[in-house]
């Protein structure tokens, strides 16, 4: 059964709505498989396509079903985990390698719209994010040592410089990336894909791995409809695994966030918003959005672990959205969804080898469209023997998710964060 992507922004503007890939049928063989088809798989399998590897990809539903292509859109550098966090793994220096990737898989994103031609991914240059409290000097020192440390060219803006843009009381100060951009990554997948295509890659939609045996020189995935053996295997999937290899599934957990789409706007959408930059604000979890065409608002937020949406959803985004810009009062939601990501305990993406010929490359949380790229190039350039940048991930590597009490704890240190951002942000309103 061909699956359908949910109803999202993406998928009702979606450039080439007829393009379908065959489920794998029979048997085949190939030099490298890739499991999942998001942007982790895509990006793996064009990176080995552009070293003249033979690869085929297999992914259970449409491209970008997933995370990878209803997410809030936004590229920037770092992880989900905190730089404070990754330091308490790793050296200074360690840390800064680290950093450096995902400031190369913004990079990668950048250089794939521009070669490609992929105007179909609607880039928008620039990104604000923004604090609920005072916090200039906490934001001038991080500005001080991304210029410093990395040479990005990030600064400081007074509450007044916010407010000319985010016409609302919430906001104190921000930083302006003007290098990082947000863009339609559901088009931008797809692309990918008629470029790993072109490449000779072989993509098959609907095709789910029911098993695998990854034991021997020779690998062999079976699905519904066919087997496929290959001597490398990639398991690029995300927060919609399953149980297909347990170690990799216990070894992450899917936590949901929400997104909806308001009616359009037009021009009022001014009165609120005056930018056309990517916003985030710090909390955690917190609030993303951004104004998309005909003055319509994507808006982002909160995470959780619950799988089934809430029945208020709509309205529960409308009323946060309302919370921060009351002026939009009256607005109407077009749609409303969500997207299971995949998160390790420590927050940082999982990126190594499994076994010999076996590699895995996932668990990018809510930090994944840089991520998800510069997995794709460290895990074949350690394919291919060009490198073993891959090894940088490894002091993270695949931590028992703590199954129920893992989950449990997730959900209460999410609650515990938002305890601890409204009482920050009512002592900044005095």
């Amino acid at each position: 059964m061909d699956a359908a992507y949910v109803d999202t922004w993406y998928a009702r503007t979606l450039a080439d709505p007829d393009t379908r890939y065959p489920a794998l049928a029979g048997s085949a063989d190939t030099d490298i498989a890739v499991v999942g088809g998001g942007l982790a798989g895509l990006s793996t399998a064009l990176e080995l396509a552009r070293r003249g590897r033979k690869v085929t990809l297999l992914e259970g539903r449409r491209l970008g079903w997933g995370a990878s292509g209803r997410n809030g859109g936004s590229v920037s550098p770092a992880y989900s985990a905190g730089a404070d966090q990754i330091r308490r793994f790793v050296s200074e220096s360690h840390y800064q390698s680290l950093y450096r990737l995902s400031m190369e898989g913004v990079e990668i994103i950048r250089d794939n719209i521009a070669a490609l031609g992929i105007t179909e991914a609607h880039k928008v240059d620039g990104r604000l994010r923004v604090v609920r409290y005072e916090g200039t000097a906490e934001l001038q020192r991080w500005c001080d040592e991304q210029r410093s440390v990395f040479g990005r060219e990030v600064s400081v803006l007074s509450r007044a410089q916010v407010q000319e843009r985010l016409l609302s009381d919430v906001y104190f100060q921000g930083i302006d990336d003007p290098t990082s951009f947000h863009f339609h990554p559901l088009n931008y997948a797809r692309a990918l894909a008629r470029e790993c295509v072109r490449l000779g890659v072989s993509i098959h939609e609907n095709s789910e791995v029911t098993s695998a045996a990854l034991q021997g020189p020779v690998k062999r995935l079976t699905t519904a409809g066919g087997t496929l053996q290959a001597a490398q295997v990639v398991l690029a999937t995300g927060g919609y695994t399953e149980g297909l290899v347990p170690k990799l599934r216990h070894a992450m957990l899917p936590i949901a966030t929400y997104i909806m789409l308001t009616e359009p706007l037009g021009e009022r959408v001014r009165e609120a918003i005056r930018t056309d930059a990517a916003i985030g604000d710090n909390r955690r979890a917190g609030n993303y959005y951004r104004v998309l065409p005909g003055g319509r608002i994507g808006w982002g937020s909160r995470i959780t672990t619950r799988i089934s949406d809430p029945p208020d959803l709509a309205e529960s985004l409308r009323r946060e959205l309302l919370s921060v810009y009351p002026q939009l009062e009256g607005i109407r939601v077009e749609a409303a969804w969500s997207g299971r990501m995949a998160y390790a305990r420590h927050l940082m993406p999982q990126i190594g080898k499994l076994g010999e010929g076996t590699w895995y490359c996932t668990a990018f949380g809510g930090h994944g469209m840089n991520t998800t790229s510069i997995g794709g190039r460290v895990v074949a350039e350690g394919i291919a023997g060009e490198s073993e940048r891959y090894r940088l991930f490894e002091p993270f590597g695949l931590a028992w998710n703590g199954g129920p009490f893992g989950t449990a704890a997730v959900q209460l240190t999410y609650w515990s964060y938002q305890a601890r951002d409204w009482l920050r942000e009512r002592q900044a309103r005095g």
